[in-house]
């Protein structure tokens, strides 16, 4: 079984910075693709990131150049540093990764989240 321990989140001023990390942990080969993603209440889940196993990146467009997500093959941990935040609905980040527990097939699995909320 794998699993996604997400970290990280809390209260948070405008503009200010907070570092978000996932953990993955299990039975695995190989993770590929690790993403994280967002919801606030009453929305849709949006992608906010995805890192490849070979580092290459994706960003929301509105999020490009405050966002920066980064990876730890050998620890099998990604991380999204998020500065300069504006001020939102409370949201949850959820962390995605797209993982080879099978002899053949990947399947994609997700964390539990955890909420970051702006404080006035």
């Amino acid at each position: 079984q794998v699993r996604l321990v997400e970290s990280g989140g809390g209260l948070v001023q405008p503009g200010g910075s907070l570092r978000l990390s996932c953990a993955v942990s299990g039975i695995f080969s190989i993770i590929y693709d690790i993403s994280w993603y967002r919801q606030a209440p009453g929305k849709q889940r949006e992608l906010v990131a995805t890192i490849s196993r070979s580092d290459s990146t994706y960003y929301a467009d509105s999020l490009k150049g405050r966002f920066t997500i980064s990876r730890d093959n050998r620890k099998n941990t990604v991380s999204l540093q998020m500065n300069s935040l504006k001020p939102a609905a409370p949201a949850v980040y959820f962390c995605n990764a797209v993982v080879l527990d099978t002899p053949t097939v990947p399947r994609t699995y997700w964390g539990q989240g955890t909420q970051v909320t702006f404080s006035s």
